[in-house]
């Protein structure tokens, strides 16, 4: 009972209840609203009841049922004391009925309105994920998470296609476990393929599996949308697919779940995209830095003009690259003689370097235990073999002592064509190749030629063709006679002096524009 004296049971509207009491108000009307009884000889269900006396009373002068969504309703008027009986429960029944709409239809746009709140809340959500993490795994997840939980979802899984492989990967998977891929885009019996491959929504049912069917599973509504990406200029691409798999109400999805699912699959296709394009800076970055340090551990491990106090000598070189195969080193000897190696490494860059840095730690041990220069050879290769026949590379020494004491240049030549001594009268000896390139010559292999030597006044020019292929096209003659040229021009001049005329040959070549390392070496012993 309130406190009025009426009986109000159930869980009447708001708006019916205020109805209700305004007719008793304004025509002293008696009223009940009940439910009628399911089967004969139970008693109504009442619902609502006037404070007035209706005991005495048989039944009610009016009884009409009262149209509305739901169990059948009867508005009972018993009396009214300020109208006819007839006209309140004429008045009152569509009244009631409105009252009734009007509270499904509010409960309608609460609840829409609660659902694009949650929606709302959602994308915003995910913007903010997005924008806080470059971790795309953990930040796929979180949101693969938001989007099940808000849609209703048993389970989803997002797929993201990696070029390098031309497959799909599952890049985030909520729910039980599903496929793991990687997917082809070729696949023609998966949804997920044909989905990224034709760039379109689809929404199915799956059908469980045989084992799934005996365990008492039924269909699933089951939901895909393409991530697609939009530049700023250009076509749109299809970057990936997010699944949505069985509703937790054993609903359908609907359309408007797969607008706001492309919705959020166009947000994730932009943060893909970022975190692509960051991952390739990142990477670029990573590799010039390891580079750049790299390029510094080669040039440390180069002899500089400072050391070479037992020796007038200098040398340079500039690789085509960051890193490169030419190598140059001086050795003292014991009796006051000097070692002296240059090499070029076929082809140029990484895998050059590599070997150019094994050989200069081989060669530092092999010279001063080998006394010819055919024997260091000789173990150099023995050495290096291997390691050239895994890679498919080679390379061109020379090595050469000089006896100051004898008067005598004994050197063993692999395949390396740039190898001079400068005289003191102008004229130049070519110190030809003994042997093949270390790589491919056999077990008999390395002799050694023995050549004049005057100390103090005759030069020792070693470079690589990368510097004279720099002059080839400069004038009629060709590289390799232009920097013999200039070498002897300059012949009595300090080493460093020499190297340096040497480069000027062509100052504006660029790094970028080299076809192979450059690299000279001068030694007057």
């Amino acid at each position: 009972m309130s406190d009025s004296g009426r009986l109000v049971l159930g869980a009447l509207p708001e708006p019916v209840l205020q109805t209700l009491e305004h007719f008793e108000n304004a025509f002293g009307a008696v009223l009940r609203l009940i439910v009628p009884p399911a089967e004969p000889g139970t008693a109504d269900e009442v619902l609502y009841q006037s404070a007035g006396d209706i005991q005495g009373a048989s039944a009610p002068v009016v009884s009409t049922v009262v149209p509305h969504l739901g169990p059948e309703l009867q508005l009972q008027v018993w009396s009214a004391k300020n109208a006819p009986v007839e006209s309140v429960s004429a008045a009152l029944t569509p009244a009631l009925a409105q009252g009734f709409e009007a509270t499904r239809e509010i409960q309608f746009f609460t609840y829409e309105l609660s659902e694009r709140f949650e929606e709302i809340n959602l994308l915003y959500s995910i913007s903010e994920t997005l924008g806080s993490t470059l971790d795309m795994d953990s930040g796929a997840s979180t949101i693969l998470a938001e989007v099940r939980d808000v849609m209703g979802a048993k389970r989803g899984s997002l797929w993201v296609h990696e070029s390098h492989d031309d497959a799909l990967h599952l890049a985030a998977e909520v729910g039980d476990d599903g496929r793991a891929g990687p997917l082809s885009p070729d696949d023609p019996d998966t949804i997920t393929s044909m989905v990224f491959r034709e760039g379109r929504s689809i929404i199915a049912s799956r059908q469980p599996t045989s084992a799934e069917r005996e365990a008492g599973a039924t269909a699933d509504s089951f939901l895909s949308v393409p991530i697609r990406y939009t530049p700023g200029t250009g076509a749109s691409r299809t970057v990936g697919v997010i699944n949505l798999i069985g509703r937790q109400d054993g609903g359908r999805f609907s359309a408007a779940n797969q607008k706001l699912l492309a919705a959020i699959a166009s947000q994730i296709g932009a943060a893909i995209e970022n975190h692509r394009l960051v991952q390739e800076s990142l990477s670029k970055e990573r590799m010039s830095r390891e580079m750049e340090l790299a390029h510094d551990l080669q040039m440390k491990l180069l002899p500089s003009v400072e050391t070479f106090a037992f020796a007038q000598a200098a040398g340079r070189v500039q690789p085509t690259e960051q890193v490169g195969g030419d190598f140059y080193q001086l050795f003292e000897l014991p009796g006051g003689r000097i070692g002296v190696m240059l090499g070029d490494v076929s082809l140029h860059g990484f895998p050059s370097a590599l070997i150019m840095m094994l050989t200069m730690s081989a060669a530092g041990i092999y010279a001063r235990e080998a006394e010819s220069p055919a024997h260091v050879l000789r173990k150099l290769d023995d050495a290096l073999a291997d390691e050239l026949a895994t890679t498919e590379m080679f390379l061109s020494v020379f090595y050469g002592v000089i006896d100051p004491a004898a008067g005598v240049l004994t050197y063993a030549n692999a395949g390396h064509p740039h190898a001079f001594a400068l005289r003191s009268d102008g004229e130049t000896e070519r110190l030809t190749a003994t042997d093949p390139p270390v790589g491919f010559a056999g077990p008999d292999s390395y002799e050694e030629e023995s050549v004049a030597w005057a100390s103090g006044e005759d030069v020792l020019l070693l470079f690589t063709d990368g510097l004279s292929d720099t002059l080839a096209t400069k004038g009629l003659k060709n590289g390799e006679m232009q920097v013999l040229e200039c070498a002897v021009r300059h012949r009595f001049r300090d080493p460093p002096e020499i190297i340096a005329e040497l480069f000027e040959l062509s100052p504006d070549v660029s790094m970028s524009a080299l076809a192979d390392d450059r690299t000279a070496l001068v030694v007057r012993g």
